[in-house]
């Protein structure tokens, strides 16, 4: 990671920080506020893969994969937008679907590095057990848009203090004799 991208990592990270704090203020108000969230931050990260697609990922191998990967992302943040006039349920089963999805392949990743004997797999796997008592506290307060909004400021906390500890780890050089 170049000195530019850690600090790119580390300013992200403070700011989703203060919206996890904005968040945490005024809940109620707020539900509006996370899915305007969640949609862009889904839009443009579809964007943003779709770019990396059309710039470099179509040349490599497997480039094809980012493609899919890019409109699917992009298409969850559109469908995200739509919904945003329509019933807070819906929000909130979809927001509960990408905690657990997010958890499962944060802790997927974890045992794949632990079984490459990889240093940071607690970190994945802490992740991703938080993401996935997110998503199963969300289950049980599934009416009270309020008591969501907390636990989508407490995810988007966690994962804010995972990409500060990320961008401070220390990056492992191969050289070439």
């Amino acid at each position: 990671m170049t000195t530019f991208q850690r600090i790119r990592s580390v300013l992200a990270g403070l700011l989703m920080i203060l919206l996890a704090l904005l968040l945490f203020l005024d809940p109620e108000d707020n539900f509006a506020l996370v899915a305007v969230i969640l949609s862009l931050s889904l839009s443009f990260r579809g964007l943003r893969t779709l770019f990396f697609y059309f710039t470099m990922a179509r040349h490599m191998v497997g480039g094809k994969a980012m493609l899919y990967v890019g409109i699917i992302i992009l298409d969850a943040g559109l469908l995200t937008s739509s919904m945003l006039n329509t019933s807070q349920l819906y929000v909130m089963l979809y927001l509960l679907g990408i905690h657990a999805f997010s958890g499962a392949i944060d802790i997927l990743r974890g045992l794949e590095s632990k079984r490459l004997a990889a240093g940071s797999w607690h970190l994945k796997v802490a992740h991703g057990v938080v993401n996935i008592a997110i998503a199963v506290i969300s289950v049980i307060f599934i009416r009270s848009p309020a008591t969501l909004a907390y636990l989508y400021a407490l995810g988007l906390f966690s994962s804010a203090l995972i990409r500060i500890v990320t961008a401070f780890r220390k990056t492992a050089v191969v050289y070439i004799p």
